[in-house]
This record gives C-alpha cells, sequence and structure tokens, in this order.
C-alpha cells in the first residue's frame, strides 16, 4: 500500500504561482495513476489534474487547463503540480491520490489512496 504526503501549499496573491509536490512511500510511484483533487469550504472534492504511469498522458479539468500542470518524477517517487496565473477561485485544500487501474480516471472513485492534503490560499 501507497503513503502519500503533500506539500508546497500556502497564502499566494492572485496571479502568482505555486508549486504542489506529493511524496510517496511504501511502493514505487510508478506502479500508480497519479491525480491532483481539491475541495473548497462547503463544495465537494473535485478533480483537478491526473498523469499516467510513464507520464505521457495527462488530463485537466476545464478550469485549470492552460494554467496548472501536472508531472512527475517516478525515479524520486514524487508527482508534481505546477499552479500559475492563481485565481482566488482557486482557494481549496488539494490532494494527491494514486490508483492502481490503468485508466486515468477523472473522479473520485478511481483512486484508493489519498494523502491528508495540503491548504492553498489565493489572496486577491
Amino acid at each position: 500500500q501507497v503513503q502519500l504526503v503533500e506539500s508546497g501549499g500556502g497564502l499566494v496573491q492572485a496571479g502568482g504561482s505555486l508549486r504542489l509536490s506529493c511524496s510517496a512511500s511504501g511502493r514505487t510511484l510508478a506502479s500508480y495513476v497519479m491525480g491532483w483533487f481539491r475541495q473548497a469550504p462547503g463544495k465537494e472534492r473535485e478533480f483537478v489534474a491526473a498523469i499516467n504511469r510513464s507520464g505521457g498522458i495527462t488530463r485537466y479539468a476545464d478550469s485549470v487547463k492552460g494554467r496548472f500542470t501536472i508531472s512527475r518524477d517516478n525515479a524520486k517517487n514524487n508527482v508534481y503540480l505546477e499552479m500559475n496565473s492563481l485565481k482566488t477561485e482557486d482557494t481549496a485544500v488539494y490532494y494527491c491520490a494514486a490508483s492502481n487501474i490503468i485508466v486515468v480516471f477523472t473522479t473520485r472513485d478511481g483512486y484508493a489512496y489519498w494523502g491528508q492534503g495540503t491548504q492553498v490560499t489565493v489572496s486577491s
């Protein structure tokens, strides 16, 4: 079983950038499709981005396309979410998730393993 830990969250002004990291332990990350989700106060957890095992296929929510980039470094057992041109509506707790099914899911139920989340706050 893989354990996931997110880092890199914080407070940033609108228009700024942050880079989130997800570190894995327990199993090699190369075995998993990886995803990022977020949950704002009072809202459902929503899909942000996902990447297949090799890193050659990525998926993004429409709300972040062109601003966010997901990537992975299997040798370092890390997955990243580069977030640019941040907006106040990007404020949320961001979660890293892993799936041992080969399909790149864009829904929560495709992912069996979750981190504890990291807070991202974008101020106006």
